[in-house]
């Protein structure tokens, strides 16, 4: 009753010495290129939604150039702040504990209802620890960097890249020495091989990957996507309702989504894989929920990380020579050599944050909560306001990743912004780019995620030399961020690669 009331005053609900932004949700003038929430003709547009928040921000002094907030009456308030020392206090808040935040499940309906309830990524409280435990051991940094485990990776993950380049060969043979590709396509399948048989141990074949499980999943995000907003509108349901072939085909997609999970769980048993790593005895069926997440978010994930890394890469041909030169040298990978690869290290530290696939992180204040800042500032939140921490536009704005302070505009792929700060002794730990969450419910597939990326990335530099077929990099967005081209390249073999007989480093080793 006394929200309702505050809300027709137009009191704000936040107190302390942030003071966030009243976003209007009709603009008398400026221009929007969104409303300031998904409806059914902009769901597919979350980054405009969330740009148009913060329209004419800008002009604003103080906290609430970064923090703004949405209030209807009779509606728990909406928070949106691209203010990183607030996302960083927020997620560090964020666990089971009392007074703390949860992820807010409102923007993640449709993964819920596609994979269970019961998962790591849904779930609160004491449901979530005990998912986070479960998961801590097969997707530790100290597991998957143990010299066999990596090797797995490894030798499953070049196969694969041999078989690719028997088809890029002849391919690029075919038109004169280069092709025209669009990368995010080839990206899944390799994702979705070295997750399968690398990392459950299965043995699941790179054609029924690429034509059968990943063309399926696809099916099922795009639907999450969608089932996550029009289940929310006052909509009538014939008008959002897949037509009939649709659901047919949803309904294919979901029986090949079940039996990649048979698949990988037939593993355990065994223990094939890490399964060997996972020190639990519940039962099978109590699994599926989380292995539905982790098949379906691992290759979304790593998908946009791998094909935003190649874009800003073809789009910066001096950055891709000097990642050359620094893997040429290189006939094996290993966790020492991934590790000593500045360069390498900082492509994919500036790809995080420019285009970060985890592009806003969602909390909801279980009680009225004060937070505080590193840099003395505090926040008081009325429990039940929900949370969106923009972390797309916090990583992308001048004030927090700009000349003045990284010694290139946030608005470049430079990754040598972050030798500089480096070099000017800027703390690390307060520039972060979120790219995998941050506190205590930071993504478990951090380390399996940049493993992989990494792996992804050098081969394809070792490889090829690539250009965009456009200066333009506009993003997408759904699940996760991608380039909106697809990853849209011209490819060119390096010259040691083109010719077949010619053995590479790799067979050599063989």
């Amino acid at each position: 009753m006394f929200r309702f009331l505050w809300q027709l005053l137009g009191e704000s609900p936040f107190r302390g010495s942030v003071n966030p932004t009243r976003a209007p949700l009709l603009m008398s003038s400026g221009f929007r290129r969104s409303l300031p929430f998904p409806h059914p003709w902009n769901f597919r547009e979350p980054i405009q939604i969330l740009e148009s928040l913060f329209v004419d921000a800008d002009s604003v002094t103080g906290s609430g150039r970064h923090t703004v907030y949405l209030s209807v009456p009779g509606v728990a308030p909406f928070l949106v702040t691209r203010d990183p020392q607030l996302i960083r206090a927020i997620a560090v808040e964020t666990g089971d504990k009392d007074g703390q935040f949860d992820r807010d499940t409102l923007p993640s309906d449709g993964i819920a209802r596609a994979t269970g309830v019961d998962s790591l990524l849904y779930s609160n409280g004491p449901q979530w620890r005990h998912q986070k435990k479960l998961a801590a051991s097969p997707f530790g940094k100290s597991t998957l960097f143990q010299p066999e485990n990596f090797e797995e990776f490894f030798q499953t993950f070049r196969e694969t890249v041999r078989d690719r380049l028997e088809v890029c060969r002849r391919t690029a043979a075919e038109n004169g020495g280069s092709v025209e590709v669009s990368l995010e396509a080839e990206i899944k399948p390799v994702m979705m091989e070295m997750l399968t048989n690398s990392f459950f141990g299965a043995e699941v074949s790179y054609d029924e990957i690429r034509n059968r499980y990943v063309p399926s999943l696809e099916l099922i995000i795009d639907d999450i996507v969608r089932d996550t907003v029009m289940k929310r509108l006052p909509v009538p349901g014939f008008l959002t309702r897949p037509n009939k072939n649709q659901r047919e085909q949803l309904k294919a997609a979901r029986a090949d989504f079940e039996q990649l999970t048979e698949i990988v769980l037939s593993k355990r048993s065994s223990g094939e894989g890490l399964w060997r790593q996972f020190k639990s005895d519940v039962p099978d069926e109590a699994l599926k929920t989380n292995l539905r997440v982790f098949l379906a978010g691992a290759l979304e994930a790593t998908t946009s990380y791998a094909a935003w890394a190649i874009s800003h890469l073809a789009r910066h041909p001096e950055i891709q020579e000097q990642l050359y030169q620094e893997l040429q040298p290189v006939e094996r990978y290993s966790p020492e050599v991934l590790s000593d690869s500045l360069v390498l290290t900082r492509v994919l530290d500036e790809t995080l944050r420019l285009t970060p696939s985890l592009y806003f992180l969602p909390r909801r204040a279980t009680a009225n909560v004060i937070v505080r800042t590193t840099d003395g500032r505090d926040l008081e939140i009325p429990k039940g306001t929900h949370v969106l921490l923009d972390v797309w536009h916090a990583n992308r704005h001048e004030d927090h990743w700009g000349t003045a302070i990284t010694g290139y505009p946030a608005m470049d792929f430079a990754p040598d912004r972050w030798r500089v700060l480096a070099e000017r002794n800027v703390d690390s730990k307060e520039m972060l780019h979120f790219g995998f969450g941050h506190g205590p419910r930071v993504c478990p597939g951090k380390h399996l995620g940049q493993l992989e990326v990494a792996l992804v990335v050098g081969s394809f530099v070792k490889l090829a030399t690539f250009r965009a077929l456009s200066s333009h990099n506009p993003a997408k967005a759904g699940v996760s961020t991608k380039p909106a081209d697809g990853c849209r390249i011209r490819l060119t073999l390096r010259e040691q690669y083109r010719n077949p007989d010619h053995p590479t480093a790799e067979q050599r080793n063989d």
